[in-house]
């Protein structure tokens, strides 16, 4: 797996990461889901009736889950490690409205405990670049970012895979520059040629395009 080391500015990716925007946002809803699931267990309780203690067993494990997402989502949103941990990988602009951008990112969709490689087309909406041009065929160094668990894997495949831009973490554009370089030609033309297949990504059920191996250029397809 091709990581890339360089150090995160912490408050810059708190102001700018939409991943780490979006998993706070997550644990609010989560954390205001478990009150709410916690106080409607306390009442059906108090009712001292049959059918309510069976509607307190569901609303408490329904509280207890969003607990569990209340607690799970600041691990998952510590940034230096999900920048540690992801895949350096390609992405590139394939289109740009005045809310934003889309980016196209190839990615290894292969579990990490198995030896195969699956390439694959995903997208990603996001608001702000910085230390980019927002024009169509912009590259953009990213870390790959797991979305998935053990539990909800489709066989040797991750379920989601998204795209997390180098430039959500550092000012420095020496440190973009480099990620920049270390995707090979290969990669950032393959996804320059494949710029049209964004908006059917978009539009997949799986948001996601499956690429064939014996399709794909050079090393990527051995």
């Amino acid at each position: 797996m091709r990581r890339f080391e360089f150090v995160v500015d912490r408050s810059h990716a708190h102001a700018v990461n939409e991943v780490v925007a979006d998993l706070r946002r997550l644990r609010i809803s989560a954390v205001i889901a478990a009150t709410i699931a916690a106080a409607v267990t306390a009442y059906l309780v108090w009712l001292n009736h049959p059918w309510s203690y069976l509607l307190a067993v569901a609303s408490a494990l329904g509280a207890v889950t969003a607990l569990w997402v209340a607690l799970w989502a600041p691990r998952r949103s510590r940034i230096d490690r999900l920048y540690a941990e992801g895949e350096l990988v390609p992405a590139v602009v394939s289109h740009t409205y005045p809310s934003g951008m889309v980016l196209l990112a190839l990615v290894n969709i292969g579990r990490p405990e198995t030896t195969e490689t699956r390439y694959a087309l995903v997208v990603r909406k996001v608001r702000a670049l910085p230390g980019h041009e927002a024009k169509a065929g912009e590259r953009v160094p990213s870390v790959a970012v797991r979305g998935d668990h053990a539990s909800r894997a489709v066989g040797e495949l991750r379920q989601t895979v998204n795209a997390m831009p180098i430039a959500w973490g550092t000012r420095d554009g020496n440190v973009i520059e480099r990620a920049r370089a270390a995707i090979s030609e290969v990669e950032w033309r393959l996804l320059s040629d494949n710029l049209a297949l964004a908006e059917k990504v978009r539009r997949s059920s799986a948001k996601r395009l499956l690429l064939d191996p014996q399709q794909l250029p050079g090393d990527l397809g051995s």
